[in-house]
């Protein structure tokens, strides 16, 4: 099987793709053959030494995608070769034939496409934790979604929408601010400096009553002055550092601050089935639009690598064995 590995930590350099010994799945695995694996920034991060530092190089990146099931180990229940699968964490899906933990496992409903399941796993799941459990958006609420042409930032747009809340998203260049605006936001800032909590506050009124910030440090202070009072703001995206040391009690208008952990939104089977079921029910029925941003052959993913990193892209890039 190919699958594409780190040898080291570093640039998209670091990553080659290698040709390794394909294994029978053990107790309450599936091996899946890979239709599309996706691309997140945890993966930069990974390449970057920042996680997973217990495995040891050379180690096989990605953790979500979309396939065939081709064999289930003993204990399996629910899956059988044939089926449509998608996945969500399950380390080393940057190849041609996934070994993925049962529990990590949906099945794809008839009329949702293997790229499309491939693209809403990790970010869909994301958007919906941010939307509807960390800070669940009420009708009329105003939220500030930062990054809002990228993977998460679309989706979350059109979750806080389909909740009947307003949408001010900030992007980094202009040339995205109709991506932003196809998915729904009500307003669009053009912002790279950090400097957007004025228009963001003459927009919103008094401030917003959610903040999503997954952009880094940079613009940490101008998403607090954002926030109305007793405010939330969520914080994500660790690939890009964190703010550093807070004081408390220097927090103001009593806002409420936090980091929304993916896990705690599908910490069992149930709830991954059940949160993957809402996002491929909104998908067939029009409400949520899947923009997939850029499709890569499995060889080249430094270069997709490279092309998230560098700011550039929208939606959702995809590995293709």
């Amino acid at each position: 099987m190919k699958a594409v590995v780190m040898n080291r930590t570093g640039g998209p350099d670091a990553l080659e793709i290698v040709e390794r010994p394909e294994t029978a799945p053990a107790s309450a695995q599936v091996l899946v053959e890979v239709a599309a694996a996706g691309v997140n920034f945890m993966d930069i991060g990974v390449r970057q030494g920042m996680a997973w530092t217990e495995t040891p190089n050379p180690k096989v990146l990605g953790v979500e995608g979309a396939g065939r099931v081709l064999a289930v180990g003993d204990g399996v229940e629910h899956f059988r070769p044939g089926q449509r699968v998608a996945w969500v964490y399950a380390p080393g899906s940057y190849t041609d034939r996934a070994m993925v933990p049962a529990d990590a496992l949906v099945p794809i409903p008839d009329g949702i496409d293997d790229r499309t399941a491939a693209s809403v796993m990790m970010q869909g799941l994301t958007a919906s934790h941010f939307a509807t459990d960390f800070y669940p958006v009420q009708p009329g609420d105003v939220a500030l979604v930062h990054a809002a042409a990228g993977g998460v930032g679309l989706l979350l747009t059109q979750i806080i929408k389909l909740r009947g809340g307003h949408v001010i998203g900030r992007v980094s260049s202009a040339n995205k601010t109709a991506v932003a605006r196809e998915a729904g936001a009500d307003h669009v800032i053009v912002d790279t400096e950090g400097r957007f909590a004025e228009e963001v506050v003459r927009l919103s009124g008094e401030g917003v009553h959610v903040v999503y910030d997954g952009s880094g440090p940079k613009t940490f202070q101008a998403s607090l002055d954002s926030l109305r009072r007793s405010g939330t703001f969520c914080w994500y995206g660790p690939v890009l550092g964190g703010p550093g040391p807070l004081d408390i009690m220097s927090l103001p208008k009593s806002i409420k601050i936090g980091y929304a952990r993916f896990f705690d939104h599908i910490h069992t089977p149930a709830l991954l089935r059940a949160r993957t079921g809402q996002l491929f029910d909104w998908i067939a029925s029009g409400d949520l639009k899947i923009r997939i941003g850029g499709v890569y052959p499995l060889a080249e993913a430094a270069c997709a690598h490279a092309d998230l990193e560098s700011r550039g892209t929208t939606g959702k890039l995809l590995l293709i064995p």
